[in-house]
C-alpha cells in the first residue's frame, strides 16, 4: 500500500491504522493513560511518558521513553539516533504478524515498573546550564528561589535551557519574565504538554 505523495512526514500513521490499533489494544490492557503529545498518542503513568506509538514510511513502532533501562532479552529495541538519544528506544514492525502481544506486553509492563522505580537518566553534569541573568533574579527573590528549588532537576533544566537558548539578552530577560509566574505557581515549563 503506497502512501499518496501529498502526505507529510507525520501523516504515515494512516497507512498503519490497523497495526497501530493493534498496538493500542495491547497498551489498553495496562494501567497507562492515553494522551496526545507531539501530534501522536503517548501513554503515561502518573504524568510520566512511558510509551508512544506511531507510523513512519517503512515501519510502525512503539517507543519506550526510558527504553534504555529495559532488559530487551528478545533484542527488539533500536536507538533511532545513536549519538543524540540517551534513553528512548524503538521497537519497529513492518506487519501486524510481527506483533507478538505477549512479548509487547512484557516490555510495556517492565517499562511501567521502571517508571514506578523512578529509573531515568539524569542529565550528565557537563550538560548543566548556567543562566547568570536568572541566577541574579533568584538571588534577589527568595520566594522565587524556594519555588524553583521545589522542581525536579529535569524541570529546572527545562527552564534554564528555555532561557539560555535565546540568543539576545533582551529575549532572555523576556523569557525570565514569562517563567517567573509559572515557577511561583509551581507549573513546569512543559506541563501543559505532559
Amino acid at each position: 500500500m503506497e502512501p499518496t505523495s501529498d502526505k507529510g512526514i507525520w501523516k504515515f500513521s494512516s497507512q498503519w491504522e490497523e497495526e497501530l490499533l493493534l498496538l493500542k489494544s495491547i497498551i489498553d490492557k495496562t494501567e497507562l493513560t492515553e494522551t496526545t503529545k507531539w501530534g501522536g498518542p503517548v501513554y503515561v503513568y502518573e504524568k510520566k511518558n512511558v510509551v508512544g506509538i506511531g507510523g513512519f514510511k517503512d515501519y510502525f513502532t512503539i517507543w519506550f521513553f526510558n527504553g534504555v533501562f529495559l532488559k530487551d532479552s528478545k533484542n527488539k529495541l533500536v536507538n533511532a539516533q545513536e549519538d543524540k538519544t540517551k534513553s528512548l528506544r524503538q521497537w519497529r514492525f513492518t506487519s501486524k504478524e510481527e506483533v507478538n502481544e505477549k512479548e509487547v506486553l512484557e516490555y510495556i509492563l517492565e517499562a511501567i515498573e521502571n517508571e514506578k522505580q523512578g529509573k531515568v537518566i539524569k542529565p550528565s553534569k557537563k550538560e548543566a546550564i548556567v543562566s547568570e541573568l536568572f541566577q541574579k533574579e533568584l538571588n534577589q527573590n527568595s520566594d522565587l528561589k524556594q519555588a524553583f528549588e521545589k522542581f525536579t532537576a529535569y524541570k529546572q533544566y527545562e527552564f534554564l535551557e528555555y532561557i539560555e537558548s535565546a540568543k539576545q539578552e533582551k529575549t532572555k530577560l523576556m523569557r525570565i519574565e514569562k517563567v517567573i509566574p509559572m515557577i511561583l505557581g509551581n507549573i513546569g515549563l512543559n506541563d501543559k504538554y505532559r
